[in-house]
């Protein structure tokens, strides 16, 4: 019987993280593969990756980090905002990997069954530093600090007037989504690049990047879709918190200048279930 395993922040523009992705093996020939975001950020390395994946791991469920959406300048895939997300759904879909718009699958396997939750929520500027009430005054308090997320710049918006109302488009889809799909009484993971809950942002470095790091609409998510654990990226700080009695499981690799500092093997997968043993 296989596990359900997550990973996030494979960053493969990195030699070293890109040598990490080829030696990732499952476990078991059944086991499933949760990643959980940036991939990276060149539409040709992301599809190396996936596909990659894809042909070693039972199934895989992605979700897109905010690395996937961007458009760098020099991709030649020049496709921005909501017209690039389709364009990773659609290569996901031809490699048979599981994205927010599929069906939901429901993992039988050890500590299921469980309805596996991929989301693509992105943020609001709702993390926003004590003290500030709107988006422009949060943005100040960062730009003082010297902290502004490349976001700025590369993660395009369009056809939405605006990140966080590109947001607010997907919180009311992908609600509505839940409240008519979620199979009645099973537990769910929820799978998603952003930290549902503010907690995980607490210990940043630099506080101010909670800006970029998700949206307090999100904080009761948990509890109302009977989540039995989430699984998050995006932060760089691979642990496990437990808010309101729910694992929130950080499954990020990250940059190597990051990994290199830890004393647990890089690239570890984190196992999801049966059992959650994510403490590093």
């Amino acid at each position: 019987m296989g596990n359900l395993v997550a990973i996030s922040d494979l960053h493969v523009r990195y030699e070293e993280n890109r040598d990490i992705v080829r030696r990732l093996r499952p476990a078991a020939e059944d086991d499933w593969l949760l990643v959980a975001g940036d991939v990276g950020e060149m539409s040709e390395d992301i599809e190396w990756a996936l596909t990659l994946l894809a042909e070693r791991f039972a199934k895989v469920i992605w979700v897109p980090g905010n690395h996937e959406l961007w458009t760098p300048p020099d991709d030649p895939v020049r496709l921005t905002g909501e017209a690039r997300y389709e364009y990773l759904v659609g290569l996901c879909r031809r490699l048979g990997i599981v994205t927010p718009e599929d069906p939901y699958e429901v993992w039988e396997g050890a500590g299921g069954p469980v309805v596996l939750v991929p989301l693509f929520l992105l943020y609001d500027y709702s993390f926003r530093p004590p003290g500030t009430h709107t988006k422009r005054q949060a943005l100040d308090v960062a730009e003082e600090a010297g902290v502004i997320c490349t976001d700025e710049f590369l993660l395009k918006h369009d056809p939405h007037p605006s990140r966080e109302a590109w947001c607010r488009a997907r919180l009311a889809a992908t609600e509505k989504r839940l409240a008519a799909e979620l199979p009645a009484g099973l537990p769910t993971v929820l799978i998603n690049h952003f930290p549902l809950v503010r907690e995980p942002t607490r210990v940043l470095r630099y506080p101010e990047f909670a800006l970029w790091c998700g949206t307090e609409a999100t904080d009761d998510w948990p509890r109302r879709f009977r989540a039995t654990t989430v699984v998050y990226g995006h932060l760089h700080i691979p642990r496990t918190l437990h808010v309101d009695g729910i694992p929130h499981q950080e499954v990020s690799l990250g940059y190597p200048r990051e990994w290199q500092r830890r004393s647990a093997e890089p690239g570890r997968l984190v196992r999801v279930l049966p059992g959650a043993v994510v403490e590093r």
